[in-house]
């Protein structure tokens, strides 16, 4: 199955928390923070603008971003956790 969002909406999937510390504690499910950093799986068009236009993405498919840590909607398709979201939730593309 195919996830194809809408208008500025971009689909991502977060990078597995860390599970240990680098001192090597292991940690607890609760005691792990959600990280930010994902991979864009798919993207919509774009949004509309007021004149009509279609304003093109900033993102693309591939790209690692940091988004916010709450924003979306999370969505289980085939086993695996996607998050919905619109662009205006990615604070930045890392490189």
């Amino acid at each position: 199955m195919k996830l194809n969002p809408l208008s500025n909406r971009v689909v991502i999937r977060f990078e597995e928390a860390e599970e240990k510390t680098k001192t090597g504690i292991i940690l607890t499910a609760s005691a792990q923070e959600k990280p930010q950093v994902a991979e864009v799986v798919a993207i919509g068009p774009g949004k509309l603008t007021d004149n009509g236009a279609l304003a093109a993405m900033t993102v693309k498919v591939g790209d690692r971003v940091i988004a916010s840590k709450y924003a979306g909607n999370v969505v289980k398709l085939d086993g695996v956790e996607y998050t919905i979201l619109s662009e205006d939730d990615i604070l930045a593309i890392v490189e």
